[in-house]
């Protein structure tokens, strides 16, 4: 052990890289279908850090991970996360948070006439559950000691635990049904309107009759093949090309107008023919279809846009990433214009503007170094916070004139996993030393205040949000990683319910929940005289 210390002390990069392969590989171990995934680095991190204390990075390292975390999800789901905050739906799930962060404070201020327990080291508790490094920030600076250090320090990784072995075991119980968006690609079906369907209509007349998801990107009139546009009125013997998310959508679609006239448009590509391009250039990324000035010559146009493993429905108001697919039907002539008009490089998958990634992480270490005054309170300050709000402003903006905020899926699912992973091997080293000589010192009564901290903040949302307001599983478990607030439980999320709700709900719950646990720190030493 003394060699392995010695050998780790002077070495904090080779410690944390040797510390976050050795989590990644006990992450990936599964019994019976539990496995902790990346939170494994974590508690990794600990055991490294009790054992070679000198080894811990520097706390920059971990500021820097959160924060890459934090904008890259912000930036992704900016948009989801302000339309929840417009609907009920959103609202209620930000209460159901509520509910379990304000009955974690309240145990945990409970606890300082229960047992005697120092108000620092309840505050601490109330942080460490919450996984909130800017509450444990904001109690040190309000009580003006490092109390609050010794709870957060033992409640810490039970606050990442916790809610994960609360998932595992509700999902286990509970077996819900995960509904899978739709990743296979869009169908593409012919069919022959009837005479009767066809009066005095317009394409886009028949498509408002249509179900949600039905797009018509083609017709056959005459032996060619044209682009189809709302306005075009339609003719007798036309068939059409119409797509939509699945083959029973489309022949439910055909049921309504006809029948099916399989092979006559696809089967003739001289006016018209497949083309699939990589959005890559900063003058299409960030717009929107509609404001996409398209090359002249010979018709063409969009009918699929693929994002990550999920393809969208071309609508005019889409707004394109680098690292889209867009598939057009195009006159073979027109494909050389086409391919330069979209950039059509690979590259694009990964490619992002470091201006950006800089104005928009500087403007948010800027909020959350601002001091709010709270009158009676105090002076209130976000923290890292202030990089995901930033974040969500900037995801629902898009672009800002010439500067593109988005990053493309795969480039920003690298910059999480990355932030997120350096973060949790920072605060664990760092913690290591301290977490065990809390636990030697007060035997198990702190860490049984934090396991019931945790439970305090848990239960009442699995309880209301899967039994009361019976919300889908994968949506209530984004509701638990946001009020909780560890990256590592909503990337445990993920691996349960592989869907978007986990992030969004993530999103949307995370910056209001860690102002809330902020704030009640702030607040609570003013009552109780400490």
């Amino acid at each position: 052990m003394e060699t392995l210390s010695s050998l780790l002390g002077p070495q904090p990069m080779m410690a944390m890289f040797l510390t976050i392969a050795i989590g990644y590989l006990l992450g990936e171990v599964n019994v019976k279908g539990f496995s902790l995934g990346v939170g494994a680095v974590l508690f990794v991190a600990l055991f490294i850090g009790w054992l070679a204390p000198k080894s811990a990075p520097a706390p920059m390292v971990g500021t820097l991970g959160l924060a890459l975390f934090l904008y890259a999800v912000g930036v992704q789901y900016g948009k989801q996360f302000f339309l929840g905050l417009t609907s009920s739906a959103g609202r209620k799930a930000n209460l159901i948070a509520l509910s379990g962060v304000l009955l974690a404070g309240v145990v945990s201020v409970l606890f300082l006439k229960m047992t005697n327990l120092e108000t620092g080291h309840a505050l601490g508790l109330f942080a460490g559950a919450g996984t909130s490094t800017p509450t444990l920030q904001a109690a040190i600076v309000k009580l003006g000691n490092d109390d609050p250090a010794v709870g957060y320090s033992v409640a810490y990784p039970l606050g990442v635990a916790g809610p994960i072995l609360f998932l595992y075991v509700t999902f286990m119980l509970l077996k819900p049904k995960i509904e899978m968006p739709p990743g296979g690609g869009l169908e593409l079906l012919e069919i022959a309107p009837q005479e009767s369907a066809l009066k005095g209509k317009t394409i886009g007349d028949l498509l408002a009759s249509l179900p949600a998801g039905i797009e018509i990107a083609a017709l056959r009139r005459a032996h060619h093949n044209l682009p189809a546009t709302h306005s075009m009125a339609l003719a007798a013997n036309d068939v059409l090309l119409v797509t939509g998310p699945s083959r029973e959508a489309l022949e439910g679609a055909a049921r309504q107008l006809g029948e099916v006239h399989e092979g006559r448009i696809m089967g003739d590509r001289r006016d018209l023919d497949y083309l699939r391009v990589f959005v890559s250039r900063p003058t299409v990324a960030g717009r929107a279809l509609a404001d996409l000035k398209l090359p002249d010559g010979k018709p063409h146009v969009v009918v699929q846009v693929r994002r990550g493993d999920a393809d969208i429905v071309p609508k005019p108001d889409l707004v394109l990433e680098f690292g889209d697919r867009v598939g057009l039907l195009a006159h073979r002539d027109e494909f050389g214009a086409l391919r330069k008009f979209f950039g059509d490089s690979i590259k694009g998958t990964a490619e992002f503007s470091y201006i950006s990634i800089g104005l928009g992480m500087a403007l948010g270490f800027l909020l959350g170094a601002i001091n709010f005054p709270l009158p009676g309170i105090g002076k209130l300050a976000l923290g890292l916070s202030g990089v995901l709000i930033v974040a969500l402003v900037l995801g629902n903006m898009r672009r800002t004139g010439g500067l593109n905020w988005t990053i493309p899926l795969s480039a920003n699912l690298v910059l999480r996993n990355l932030g997120l992973t350096l973060f949790l091997a920072q605060v664990g080293m760092s913690s290591g030393p301290k977490f065990a000589a809390t636990v030697s010192q007060t035997g198990f009564l702190m860490i049984g205040l934090g396991a019931i901290v945790v439970v305090a903040l848990v239960l009442p949302i699995l309880v209301l949000g899967l039994g009361v307001f019976k919300m889908p599983f994968d949506e209530v478990a984004g509701i638990v990683a946001g009020a909780c607030g560890n990256p590592a439980i909503l990337a445990y999320s993920n691996k349960l319910a592989p869907t978007d709700k986990p992030d969004i709900a993530y999103a949307m719950i995370f910056p209001g929940m860690t102002i809330i646990k902020i704030l009640f720190v702030d607040i609570v030493p003013a009552f109780l005289g400490g």
